[in-house]
């Protein structure tokens, strides 16, 4: 503190390059820059307020922050009043990049320090806010700058976060839900609120109005096991079929290798094969008509090995699998007609018995129940 007493009592000011000092007329009480080098001799009504202080030097790729800055005209020459006072615009900032060294005016102020331009890797972004109007962006707006570049700062624009891609794996995909209506980068208008899912593999970027709700994983299908899903609202899958609300169906190895599920898709589980081997038969309650695709309620079906399939949503076994009955010479089997159908021989009526002797294999029909060995 003594030396600045000293100093701004002196007589005589040396001032090297690059350095500068305040001076204030106590007459006109005006403050005024002199700049270095010179020898500055102070007169008796001048009094010497700060310095000699180095000049402001910003290197190559950086930048710093000036706070209450001065006023310039067309030809980058400092405004000042009628009085010599240098106008300030008081309560802005103004964003300094590399140039010439340059002294501080008084009332300005250097806000942190020089820092380096931010570099943006890529895969990597920066979320911008604006909190002044500008160009064609209003206060509010929110939007991406995308790596790899240089981030050149500006006084109306605030950094929010850095935002980084996501890597899509193979057999992975990313449920994306939007902040507000926009449009997205495969030109899809979004509705805010609205789910989507993104199944192309690499590094995946989120657009401002994306947010990433989770990564979903694929469900692997084999010959031995598929997955069978429902529909929460209605929709078209990725196989192109609509699907209904409530609507249940399978998803088995024939269609895909692998599955992810869609949005509006709610995987209820996994569904098993069920194989029949030469000696076995089962019947299929509830089965589903295989042109029209929908259940035939309170319907059997036979299926006798060897085969292997999958139960359809609906579907059930009526007492499982069951082997083939295979009858002796010594023995026979009491039939029942459950409806008229016609056999080899001949047209039964509902409730007609007859027995058919071995040795024979015997699988009954649908229409027929054994009433005993």
């Amino acid at each position: 503190h003594g030396t600045t007493q000293t100093m701004s009592n002196a007589a005589v000011i040396r001032i090297k390059p690059y350095h500068y000092i305040h001076v204030l007329d106590n007459n006109t009480n005006v403050t005024s820059v002199e700049v270095g080098p010179q020898t500055f001799t102070r007169m008796d009504h001048q009094t010497v307020t700060a310095g000699p202080n180095d000049m402001i030097m910003i290197p190559p790729r950086h930048y710093c922050i000036i706070q209450n800055p001065v006023v310039r005209d067309e030809d980058g020459d400092v405004v000042s009043d009628k009085n010599k006072q240098v106008v300030l615009r008081h309560g802005d900032e103004e964003i300094r990049f590399e140039q010439e060294p340059f002294p501080l005016y008084p009332g300005e102020k250097l806000y942190g320090k020089v820092a380096p331009l931010q570099v943006v890797a890529p895969n990597t972004a920066i979320r911008l806010r604006a909190i002044r109007d500008l160009d064609d962006k209003v206060a509010g707006d929110e939007w991406l700058f995308r790596g790899p570049g240089t981030y050149i700062p500006r006084v109306e624009v605030q950094v929010v976060e850095i935002v980084r891609a996501t890597i899509i794996k193979p057999n992975q995909a990313l449920r994306l839900r939007a902040r507000k209506e926009f449009v997205d980068a495969t030109e899809v208008v979004r509705q805010a609120g609205e789910e989507w899912i993104v199944r192309n593999t690499g590094a995946y970027l989120p657009d401002v109005n994306e947010e990433i709700r989770e990564t979903v994983s694929a469900y692997v299908l084999t010959d031995k096991k598929a997955i069978q899903l429902e529909a929460d609202q209605t929709f078209v899958d990725v196989f192109g079929v609509k699907r209904k609300a409530g609507e249940q169906w399978l998803v088995t190895f024939d269609e895909a290798e692998t599955h992810i599920p869609d949005v509006y898709e709610k995987v209820v589980g996994e569904v098993r094969v069920t194989t029949l081997n030469s000696r076995q038969y089962c019947v299929v309650l509830d089965y589903v008509n295989e042109k029209t695709g929908k259940p035939v309620l309170g319907g059997r079906q036979l299926r006798v090995g060897e085969r292997s399939f999958f139960l359809k949503p609906g579907e059930r076994l009526e007492n499982g699998i069951q082997a083939v009955h295979v009858l002796d010479s010594e023995e026979a089997l009491l039939l029942r007609a459950r409806e008229s159908y016609d056999d080899l021989e001949q047209s039964r009526l509902p409730g007609d018995r007859w027995m058919i002797y071995g040795p024979c294999d015997y699988v009954p029909p649908v229409q027929v129940e054994i009433v005993e060995k």
